[in-house]
């Protein structure tokens, strides 16, 4: 993040607003990925699940997407679903009015669909892929979106790579030194991205990694990132990963993103995974992200972490007694400097 970028979250922060905000724009998506956080049970906080949200389609989506926008004026959002793409007609509105907002905006997809290559004129876009490991593992889990598919999709486009670890990927040595050697070729590739497969408390999904997948994983990403510099993954980024937030309380990114349904009212908490995400084996790229800045010394012994988190209370306090003197209801909005959603 640029100094300016981050003075600007900053003052939203003490206004109590939020500097960046996800919409999950469709509950639709043609995969049935195992492992996808959107459609766990726990997602929405157990009594209802995302594909039984009623959702926006056509003119009717994309005014109250911007509405959401001017309404919260942040300096990022992030659309997910679902898959964006579902909504592709949509999506062609919907970018080139918010980029005329100043607003960073990125697309989290499975490429099922053709990325324009006109969006790489949009200079505040990310587009970013989700790809599951290698192709034959790949392939099994996210069919209808093959690799054969992403390929051809996104060979006019300028995207984000990011992929995340599951216990099957780390079990296997050289396993990411291969998926890197693979998508590092590829010209439409700028940057990849990794994260750690992140569970609900309490959960037993066979994609979660066991304390020794995790320590190898965390190894294995030092020496790469030295090998393969568009591997986006600092050295500070991977010492968070040793040691994540203990809770949502601890976290930045889940005390500062705000993440609304398919619906355009439901909100999820604590961060994008909602439910009761088990915090000690998270490995979301955007969580480590903003505990490395965070932890990044200012002065002595104060951190942009003491001041974030006194920033953050003041700035909360400040909006209930703004709602309360305009009528408004207090809703406990969240804020984010960025967001990579995807499962």
């Amino acid at each position: 993040m640029k100094k300016s970028e981050v003075l600007q979250a900053w003052a939203r922060i003490l206004a109590g607003r939020a500097p960046s905000l996800s919409i999950e724009i469709t509950k639709e998506c043609p995969l049935r990925c195992p492992g996808c956080y959107a459609f766990d049970a726990a997602h929405l906080g157990g009594t209802t699940q995302l594909r039984q949200l009623s959702d926006y389609k056509g003119d009717e989506l994309v005014m109250r997407v911007l509405a959401l926008i001017d309404e919260r004026r942040p300096l990022h959002v992030s659309l997910v679903g679902g898959d964006p793409l579902v909504r592709y007609r949509e999506l062609e509105s919907l970018l080139p009015q918010i980029e005329s907002r100043g607003v960073h905006t990125q697309v989290v997809t499975s490429a099922f669909r053709t990325i324009p290559g006109a969006w790489k004129e949009f200079k505040k876009l990310n587009v970013v892929v989700s790809v599951d490991g290698l192709q034959p593992e790949h392939d099994a889990r996210r069919k209808p979106a093959t690799y054969e598919r992403i390929l051809q999709n996104i060979k006019e486009a300028r995207v984000t790579i990011h992929c995340t670890i599951t216990s099957q990927t780390a079990e296997r040595p050289g396993y990411l030194n291969e998926f890197l050697r693979f998508w590092t070729s590829r010209p439409e590739v700028a940057k990849v991205w990794f994260s750690i497969f992140t569970p609900q408390r309490g959960a037993t999904d066979p994609e979660i990694l066991t304390a020794s997948q995790r320590a190898s994983t965390i190894s294995d990403l030092r020496q790469l990132r030295l090998k393969y510099p568009v591997l986006d993954l600092p050295e500070a980024v991977i010492r968070e990963m040793e040691a994540p937030p203990k809770s949502p309380d601890d976290c930045i990114f889940a005390r500062t993103t705000e993440i609304i349904s398919a619906d355009l009212s439901t909100q999820i908490t604590p961060c994008q995974f909602g439910g009761d995400p088990d915090c000690e084996q998270c490995g979301c790229i955007a969580s480590m992200g903003l505990a490395a800045v965070g932890h990044h010394r200012v002065a002595g012994q104060l951190t942009a972490g003491h001041i974030f988190m006194a920033s953050d209370r003041l700035g909360k306090r400040y909006r209930v007694l703004r709602n309360a003197f305009s009528g408004k209801p207090t809703v406990q909005a969240k804020l984010s400097p960025f967001n990579i959603l995807e499962p």
